[in-house]
């Protein structure tokens, strides 16, 4: 019943999404952490900060990370497929509508209505994951983070992921 639960906790979000990345990472966060419990807040924002570190697409490093933590490589395969499945089957059925609406100013409005929502989910997002952080480092670990995070990004042109691999290093040792 796990790999079922597992497969439908990756589907839904893949289905829902517009876009992929980005915007079904609340949805995920959603299923994994409020519906079914499998992480805590805080752990799927370390997930989520190492996947983002990592190259490729980032709902596949998730869907195979949680879903080896919940159930093992079952686990893994079965949260895979469900998150490549919905484009897969989108990708044969509606391509030739895609094909003949792809310049389209209803389809580019669509996409226009669409990013300031997911801006939003992921302000959301973000919210939570400053709220969790300030639970567990404090006021003044997590807003000494934030600044030099945003220094590093937009003053020195640090990679990203040197900034968040850094972040994780910081709190492996300084935080637990």
């Amino acid at each position: 019943m796990t790999l079922l639960y597992l497969f439908w906790a990756f589907f839904v979000p893949n289905i829902l999404g517009y876009g992929g990345g980005p915007p079904i990472i609340p949805l995920l966060q959603a299923e994994v952490v409020d519906h079914f419990g499998w992480m805590t807040l805080e752990q799927f924002g370390d997930v989520l900060a190492l996947g983002n570190a990592l190259p490729s697409p980032i709902a596949t490093k998730l869907a195979g990370y949680i879903g080896y933590q919940v159930a093992g490589i079952p686990g893994a395969l079965v949260a895979l497929i469900a998150t490549i499945a919905p484009t897969a089957i989108a990708m044969v059925i509606l391509y030739k509508f895609l094909h003949l609406f792809k310049n389209s100013p209803q389809v580019s409005a669509m996409t226009q209505v669409v990013r300031p929502i997911v801006a939003v989910l992921l302000g959301i997002l973000a919210l939570q994951f400053f709220a969790s952080a300030y639970e567990s480092a404090g006021i003044w670990q997590t807003a000494a983070l934030t600044a030099i995070s945003l220094i590093a990004l937009e003053k020195f042109k640090i990679h990203p992921g040197i900034v968040v691999a850094s972040a994780l290093v910081y709190g492996a040792f300084f935080l637990h």
